[in-house]
């Protein structure tokens, strides 16, 4: 007989990683009565916080909440990817005074182990200290998961890496992709020493685990998911989509004025004809400068397709914060832009996307192509080789995001309802989470 278990989630701050780790949660205590999840938050510290954040963790009466204290960090001088590093080192005390003092408690289950970010490895030490495995929960796709993979064996066994390829014109063919990928198409944190040395560390410590579950579905990323079963990587399980399909109604900012702004925009939406409107939506941290907004803007202009626009603020130069709303749009957007697109498009600042992409008014979704962004509307292309894309290249992309008729839509639409399968009794993730779970069971 099964006895009472418990898993201690640690998901990496940002929204984006908390949701998808608190839906996962949700999962697994459905399926098996006997499995509590203790999820331990780490706060930035931020001047401020993402809109939408307020409730956002979902209560079930087998899943709890510890909020670990607040480490201050002084943020200059200081790389992005050095102070997230340095910050998620900084709580490693912390989560072993949490994670032990729920161990002698009495009535708390036994520890099974760790579910932790991908950006959390470092947490492994703590389970290794205290004498339990660890499990990764990654939050983007196995595509991806499978290029960090590629990347730490070629530095480790070939002692080279992606930033060799760096404005060349080679093909890489990658056992994780169908096709040679071009190098110029690597993501650009592939191409940074700095976060290539993360990425490798990454997946060295990822074969340290028992287990990978990767929020994707096998029809989706089968290739990739088939060349992950190399007997050298830990055993992966497909479990998504995982989204928080509620998360509008459950998790955003429920002042006035956050309640007036979602209600101005969707009653916008409810005026337009149906599948007319492209929207564009950046993540939660998604900011660009004045050069490339104005750029977006006249290739919006210039299209004439409906639109609707989250347009942010960007953090001070120098500065480590969210994004904000803009006080005058006027002052980033090209002289009169607002006037001559005020009959068919609307900028605004935070939007509720998973409510917006509901819409049966939305007929396309220009994206940062986060991948809880792509799961949510299943459009998905790739990096372009500059970081600033001009006016021709994002309207000619637009038009062929809305066009009703083209193969990509069909594919996105077909896609779109195996996803809804793979959840359900008897499909390809449900299955996967099934084996998980007794995973867990055996070894705890």
């Amino acid at each position: 007989m099964k006895k009472a278990t418990e898993l201690v989630f640690i998901p990496a701050p940002g929204i984006g990683h908390i949701v998808s780790a608190v839906e996962i949660a949700k999962l697994l205590v459905a399926r098996d009565d006997q499995l509590f999840i203790t999820v331990l938050i780490m706060k930035l510290p931020l001047d401020s916080k993402p809109e939408g954040t307020d409730d956002t963790y979902s209560r079930s009466e087998r899943i709890k909440f510890i909020n670990l204290p607040g480490i201050n960090i002084d943020t200059q001088g200081i790389s992005p990817c050095n102070f997230f590093k340095l910050f998620v080192e900084s709580h490693k005390p912390h989560i072993k005074d949490a994670v032990s003092k729920l161990s002698q408690s009495q009535s708390n289950p036994r520890l099974a182990g760790f579910v932790i970010d991908m950006f959390c490895t470092s947490m492994i030490d703590v389970a290794n200290e205290l004498g339990v495995p660890t499990y990764v929960f990654f939050a983007s796709n196995a595509g991806f998961l499978g290029l960090v993979f590629h990347l730490q064996t070629l530095s480790d066994e070939h002692n080279k890496d992606f930033t060799d390829f760096k404005d060349s014109d080679d093909e890489l063919v990658l056992p994780c992709f169908v096709n040679p990928l071009p190098a110029r198409a690597l993501p650009s944190v592939f191409l940074d020493k700095d976060y290539t040395t993360i990425f490798i560390n990454i997946g060295r410590r990822f074969r340290e685990t028992k287990g990978i579950l990767v929020n994707t579905f096998m029809e989706l990323e089968a290739h990739a998911l088939h060349s992950l079963s190399d007997g050298k990587t830990p055993p992966v399980y497909p479990v998504g989509p995982i989204l928080d399909i509620t998360r509008n109604e459950n998790h955003e900012d429920h002042s006035d004025l956050a309640k007036q702004k979602t209600e101005c925009t969707l009653k916008w939406l409810d005026d337009q004809p149906p599948l007319s409107v492209v929207f564009l939506c950046f993540g939660s941290m998604g900011t660009f400068n004045g050069d490339q907004v104005k750029e977006i803007a006249c290739a919006l202009e210039q299209s004439g397709f409906r639109f609707l626009w989250s347009l942010r603020e960007p953090p001070a130069k120098g500065k480590i914060a969210y994004p904000s709303d803009y006080a005058d749009y006027r002052g980033v957007l090209p002289e009169g832009f607002l006037d001559r697109t005020s009959g068919i498009g609307k900028v605004i600042g935070w939007a509720p996307q998973v409510a917006v992409l509901a819409h049966p008014t939305i007929g396309g979704f220009v994206s940062h192509c986060g991948w809880n962004s792509m799961l949510e509307s299943l459009c998905m292309d790739y990096r372009k080789n500059s970081d600033f894309v001009n006016a021709e290249e994002i309207q000619r992309g637009i038009r062929q995001v809305m066009d009703h008729d083209s193969d990509t839509r069909k594919r996105v639409t077909e896609m779109s309802e195996i996803s809804k399968k793979a959840l359900m009794d008897g499909g390809s993730s449900y299955s996967s989470l099934g084996r998980f779970i007794e995973q867990i069971f055996l070894t705890s």
